[in-house]
């Protein structure tokens, strides 16, 4: 057997100079993916990342691995492709909201629903910016942007619940000023026996600044975000004295110590259940931005370990074949 050898954050970097805007999120999450990278106990050549187009999408150029730049909102294919022909490799798509989810729609949904073994990380800065400003699937009603000069009027996609809805296996969402929870969550997504997705809060500094920043910035992010933690109450605000209660079918935000309710009252946080990860789908503003693993279902075996599966069933059933055979079974002519 092969050793492992140790590796250093440089090492999953390549030859190629990082060229995104000056203080892009960007440059946050590659360092992350690269760090996490040398904790997940795969070679280099075992592992292989895969974007369609966006900005987002230069990632494969800019990490010392395997990798293609391919169509826009076609990356999921390409992945799949990948894991069903080499199911050892560690396979991650790079996508942002506008490859994944406008013209990549159809991909990404049936990419979550397939339940392939592979990682996609979405970055989410609400906008389009290497087509340079335009609104996006997950922009607010509002948005001022080139195209939308009186503000769009589009109701936005939210990518966890489109991900839920679609039957992705794990889902969880971390923001790009706080690499430490970046890593945890690739490490969990990798960890995962089946597809998992993970969306990143990422600030566009050019043409949606500050857009996820009542959140992502350390100043404010304790009084607006909730930690998902198993097996703990879901308790939000800077002292900890608000937390999610379930009223009305549905997680609200409730005050401690006011109409009698105490921390017994509270939610406790279960990443198993999914019924619990649509409602956290559903916070919106003002409500607090759950960060973490939402979900994760183990249980359901991979698509590529089943057509492996099959294929070896069909077999050992009826032997190995060749192409010439494929091209010369059933109805053939001759010109």
């Amino acid at each position: 057997m092969t050793e492992m050898p140790t590796y250093t954050k440089k090492d999953f970097a390549s030859d190629q100079e990082l060229r995104w805007c000056p203080g892009c999120g960007d440059y946050s999450i590659i360092n992350s993916v690269q760090q996490a990278m040398t904790k997940i106990g795969k070679k280099r050549e075992d592992i292989c990342f895969i974007s369609g187009i966006g900005c987002s999408s230069r990632f494969p150029y800019y990490m010392g691995t395997y990798g293609l730049h391919t169509i826009h909102g076609r990356a999921p294919g390409f992945a799949t492709g990948i894991k069903c022909q080499n199911p050892d490799l560690s396979v991650w798509e790079i996508t942002g909201d506008g490859d994944a989810l406008a013209i990549g729609g159809n991909h990404f949904i049936h990419a979550l629903r397939r339940n392939v073994n592979m990682n996609i990380i979405l970055f989410n800065n609400e906008i389009y910016g290497l087509t340079k400003g335009q609104y996006s699937p997950t922009s607010v009603e509002g948005t001022v942007t080139k195209s939308s000069p009186y503000g769009s009027l589009d109701h936005p996609f939210r990518p966890a619940e489109l991900a839920l809805g679609a039957g992705t296996t794990f889902y969880a969402r971390t923001m790009d000023t706080d690499p430490k929870h970046m890593q945890e969550m690739f490490l969990a997504a990798e960890k995962h026996q089946g597809v998992a997705l993970v969306e990143v809060m990422q600030n566009c500094v050019i043409f949606n600044d500050k857009v996820h920043d009542e959140y992502t910035n350390r100043k404010t992010r304790d009084e607006h975000v909730i930690w998902l933690e198993n097996g703990k109450p879901l308790l939000c605000g800077k002292e900890k004295n608000k937390g999610l209660k379930l009223i009305d079918s549905s997680l609200q935000v409730v005050e401690l110590g006011k109409d009698g309710i105490t921390e017994a009252d509270i939610e406790v946080f279960n990443s198993s259940n999914r019924s619990q990860a649509f409602m956290l789908a559903n916070l919106y503003h003002p409500a607090p931005m759950p960060m973490g693993v939402f979900y994760e279902n183990d249980s359901k075996e991979s698509y590529e370990v089943q057509l492996m599966n099959q294929i070896k069933g069909v077999q050992e059933k009826k032997g190995k074949s060749t192409v010439k055979d494929l091209l010369y079974k059933g109805d053939t002519w001759t010109i």
